[in-house]
């Protein structure tokens, strides 16, 4: 027998999942945009200093080796001893680890070492940061369910060399590639770890649209690990590096074979200041 609440309630379904799905990508937006505003985040990153071995000076005078915007004339020294790290201030010494939390402040001004391949240096974070204060929210394209796609993923575990915009490269774990199909076609992706000890998925990517209407280098993408040989990319959650942020990112460029032959009409579009 015809029940013509439940044809309606079944013809409605559709479009009650197409408003959760944008609801969904809504929230990943704000929680973004949230993430950059934060105390500490991206846009509070304004310098980048990179030191010798031996006695590193800082402060805002402008002979120091490390010459600060505000705070005292001299604040203190960093001591850079075979990779380790030392601030001497106000008579006192500590250790910083590297790539960390720790940090030293001067004033409202936050210093946090870290490291990249045989450089060692110190990334300065500041809550008055112009980048900050100039933020207008990003861009970017229109939601669209096309672009989530379900991947297989082939276990293929090995070592990537990954490369920086500072042109070093170093070795990176990869555990294997995914296969997926966008506009009838298919196409490959090779991840590694997001993070040491971490099984979730970071991939590096270029599409056609770098350098047109998305970040040149290219876009990041988040996934969790794979689930019964499979992972769910979602492009409508494509991020910009914190390059696009400021100019005192390290980021990691995307491997050659992550350089994809098909335009990406998702996610994050090109940030202007």
């Amino acid at each position: 027998m015809f029940n013509p609440k439940l044809a309606l309630l079944l013809a409605a379904l559709p479009l009650v999942a197409a408003l959760t799905y944008q609801s969904e990508i809504a929230g990943w937006r704000q929680k973004r945009d949230a993430g950059l505003r934060r105390d500490g985040g991206w846009l509070t990153v304004t310098g980048l200093f990179w030191l010798h071995e031996g006695q590193n000076v800082f402060g805002a005078g402008a002979k120091n080796d490390l010459v600060l915007p505000a705070g005292p004339a001299r604040a203190g020294v960093f001591e850079l001893h075979n990779g380790k790290v030392t601030v001497k201030m106000d008579g006192a010494a500590r250790a910083l680890k590297t790539d960390s939390e720790e940090f030293a402040k001067v004033g409202r001004l936050r210093l946090y070492v870290i490291q990249r391949a045989d450089k060692v240096g110190i990334r300065m974070k500041d809550p008055e940061s112009p980048y900050l204060k100039d933020f207008r929210g990003i861009e970017s394209f229109p939601a669209r369910e096309e672009y989530k796609v379900t991947a297989q993923f082939v276990a293929d575990p090995k070592k990537i060399p990954i490369t920086n915009i500072l042109g070093q490269t170093e070795p990176e774990d990869s555990p294997g590639y995914v296969v997926f199909r966008l506009h009838g076609q298919e196409y490959r992706l090779r991840p590694v770890f997001d993070d040491p000890g971490s099984k979730d998925l970071f991939f590096m990517f270029r599409d056609q649209t770098a350098g047109k209407e998305t970040y040149g280098a290219g876009r990041f993408l988040d996934t969790d690990p794979p689930q019964n040989g499979k992972v769910v990319l979602d492009f409508n959650k494509a991020y910009n590096p914190p390059c696009a942020f400021t100019p005192y990112a390290t980021c990691p460029l995307p491997p050659q074979e992550n350089r994809l032959p098909v335009r990406i009409e998702a996610g994050e579009k090109t940030y202007g200041h």
